[in-house]
């Protein structure tokens, strides 16, 4: 059994991720921000966690965790000339400082364990570029970035890798989904003609996590229905 740390576990991807980690017997530490989630008493427990405060308490987590993973996000889209720059540093401050700040205080716990691993999310917008996305793609170009340089820096002993979903039905994207037609419209621009259920990306997240990926680092994997690299 392995003890894992999941960063955004109260909805969406991240509360599959976590509920996919215990069905797999693992023990998983969840956060939420705002609304508490009953967990499973020994398997799954939640707490509160902020990530833009200015000092994170993460003292409910043991010794040593085998695992993060960093799940926080946004998804604002409008035309470039209507963001004011404080709208691209609170939304870097969410999406990478945020990712940064768990990440450095848990760094302790990873190197106490035998292998780790890290895993954090991107969008396939970074490298396909669309229209409106010039915040969220900032943003997490530069979570890719530091995915690298993380697993460049932390080699051998912990794994650090990224995975780039196209759009996924989750609570975050709901307000892209929110009618019959929108959601046609979505599952037609991908190759795979649906979108993404937060079962494909968790079980990713939670193979990238897990001892079959040992031999995988610095990667962004992109789950998104063929959109990054198929046209039909």
């Amino acid at each position: 059994m392995k003890h894992y740390l999941v960063v955004g576990a109260s909805s969406g991807i991240g509360r599959q991720l976590a509920n996919t980690l215990v069905d797999q017997g693992h023990r998983v530490f969840g956060t939420y921000k705002e609304h508490p989630v009953h967990g499973h008493p020994g398997k799954l427990s939640y707490h509160r966690l902020d990530v833009l405060s200015d000092e994170l308490d993460l003292d409910f987590l043991p010794e040593s965790i085998d695992g993060l993973a960093y799940l926080p996000g946004a998804i604002n889209l409008k035309p470039f000339h209507r963001f004011k720059s404080s709208d691209f540093l609170d939304d870097y401050r969410l999406q990478v400082v945020g990712a940064v700040k768990v990440a450095q205080t848990v760094l302790p716990k990873l190197k106490a364990a035998t292998v780790a691993s890290m895993v954090f999310f991107s969008t396939v917008a970074v490298s396909t570029g669309f229209s409106f996305h010039s915040m969220v793609s900032s943003s997490k170009g530069a979570v890719e970035g530091l995915t690298r340089a993380l697993a460049a820096e932390l080699a051998p002993r912990i794994r650090v890798n990224c995975i780039a979903p196209s759009i996924t039905d989750t609570p975050l994207a709901a307000f892209l989904l929110n009618s019959a037609l929108k959601k046609d419209a979505n599952e037609q621009r991908h190759p795979m003609k649906r979108i993404g259920d937060p079962m494909d990306i968790a079980s990713m997240a939670a193979f990238l996590l897990s001892d079959q990926s040992t031999w995988i680092t610095g990667q962004v994997m992109h789950v998104d229905g063929g959109m990054s690299s198929v046209k039909i």
